[in-house]
């Protein structure tokens, strides 16, 4: 059974994508241990709240350095809503807190005119990746008021999907082996379950 090690940082219902990832067959635990982090076969990194606590919890619990080091490894890491705008470098929710890197650019806020925080189901327009196979055109669920920004090291090849608030969002994004969505797969239903379960996919072809 694919192993995939949900990072445990105390904020947010991290469970929630733990029960998730079992559902769709993964022996996934939510753990700090470094031990069973290096041997998963796969790690997500969930988040909901802000940036600038998700990254101070991830830090004090010794994550950020772990999650970093998951990347340098090549383990396929997914981040999740707030766990994927830490992925990047910063965010203007929290100037100064610099996030983990692992992805080029910044969060921004959504664009001025929409209602902010965006909490729908809103479509996905992805590109062919196998993290969103069978998920173009579908629809996902989506809690989030910021988003990642093309620019600054953020560039086309890095996004994978996209959706339509305001005009185009960056929905999901990834470089080599680091991939993220700012929707919720774990509350998004049959398409979210489908996401995951590429995910675990993914994890057996990298072994």
């Amino acid at each position: 059974m694919t192993t995939i090690a949900v990072l445990d940082y105390g904020i947010g219902n991290l469970r929630s994508a733990q029960k998730a990832l079992q559902h769709v067959g993964a022996d996934a635990d939510l753990t700090d241990d470094p031990g069973l982090i290096e041997r998963a076969d796969g790690v997500v990194l969930p988040g909901v709240g802000n940036f600038g606590a998700c990254m101070r919890a991830l830090v004090e619990t010794g994550l950020a350095d772990q999650a970093r080091k998951v990347a340098e490894r090549g383990q396929p890491f997914l981040g999740i809503c707030v766990g994927m705008q830490l992925m990047f470098e910063s965010s203007a929710e929290s100037p100064g807190e610099p996030g983990l890197g692992l992805l080029p650019g910044r969060i921004d806020w959504l664009p001025d005119g929409v209602k902010r925080p965006q909490m729908q189901w809103n479509q996905l327009s992805c590109v062919d990746h196998p993290l969103l196979a069978g998920l173009d055109g579908g629809w996902v669920y989506f809690v989030h008021s910021l988003a990642p920004v093309l620019g600054d090291g953020l560039t086309d090849e890095h996004v994978l999907a996209t959706t339509d608030y305001g005009g185009p969002v960056v929905a999901a994004a990834g470089r080599d082996n680091v991939m993220a969505t700012q929707f919720h797969p774990e509350k998004s239903a049959t398409g979210g379950l489908r996401l995951l379960a590429n995910f675990v996919e993914l994890t057996r072809a990298g072994r």
